[in-house]
């Protein structure tokens, strides 16, 4: 059986880029953990590796090299809300990386519910650039992507997207809305019953820029180690490396449940 850790994913990305340029989220000081330090730092095996605020820039060849003892790591399609949408993201710089790296097993699609952006990428695009991504890559690749809650409703015929993807991370942004994660999940279950859904953990609430409470971060994450150990979800991705150094109490929550639970049969 596998371990509860081999089912945990830290979303990784480039020191500070949630502090951005003026500090939207009011956090406590400037970050300077790399994503391969955070996969260290908590103990995760698998990374997703994706772009913001135009960091990294290709070749992504020396982060690559850095993740390579990591048991899986996804690189960034399309990056972050703030990155630019392009016809085809970063396709080919992914293909490339999946052809010099073993570990490397599929691509995400960041904020990807956006209006411009599921105008470039419809289902059938997807489709084409699933094929693509696997033909160019000479092997199977999984095709990530994030939704947010408010886009789990606001999106129209948001399953036929789904339908398209091998996996779906779903995010609360607000920590006020916590209480309706379950529902939250079980609804993208019955969307996309055949779907791989991993389940977001925020170390910090962005949605109203200040810090999760200890009921909040203990709630979602019983929530969310339920439902992985029932089946309902395939794994936890935390968020993030770029705000572990930053003495957030919920980072050493989160360090010290998975040293507590991370050997732990799944």
């Amino acid at each position: 059986m596998a371990k509860l850790r081999d089912k945990l994913w830290l979303w990784g990305q480039s020191p500070d880029v949630h502090y951005e340029k003026d500090n939207p989220y009011n956090l406590p000081g400037h970050s300077r953990m790399t994503a391969m330090e955070g996969a260290v730092y908590f103990d995760i095996p698998n990374v997703c590796r994706v772009r913001m605020m135009g960091h990294p820039m290709p070749p992504y060849d020396q982060e690559s090299l850095a993740l390579d003892t990591c048991k899986e790591v996804v690189w960034s399609l399309l990056g972050a809300s703030c990155e630019p949408t392009t016809p085809w993201g970063d396709l080919d710089e992914v293909c490339r990386q999946a052809k010099m790296f073993s570990n490397i097993s599929g691509g995400v699609f960041d904020d990807f519910f956006l209006p411009e952006r599921i105008a470039e990428f419809t289902p059938e695009k997807l489709r084409e650039v699933k094929r693509r991504l696997c033909e160019k890559s000479g092997r199977p690749l999984d095709m990530w992507v994030v939704c947010y809650e408010d886009k789990l409703y606001e999106v129209e015929n948001i399953a036929a997207w789904f339908d398209t993807f091998d996996v779906i991370t779903f995010w609360m942004w607000n920590g006020c809305n916590l209480d309706k994660a379950r529902s939250n999940l079980m609804r993208i279950r019955e969307l996309a019953p055949k779907k791989r859904v991993m389940a977001g953990c925020y170390l910090w609430n962005y949605g109203e820029s200040c810090p999760l409470t200890a009921e909040q971060m203990e709630s979602q994450v019983a929530l969310y180690y339920e439902l992985l150990k029932r089946g309902e979800v395939d794994g936890i991705v935390v968020c993030s490396n770029c705000i572990a150094d930053l003495g957030i109490e919920a980072v050493t929550w989160m360090r010290n449940w998975i040293r507590e639970h991370g050997d732990e049969e799944i």
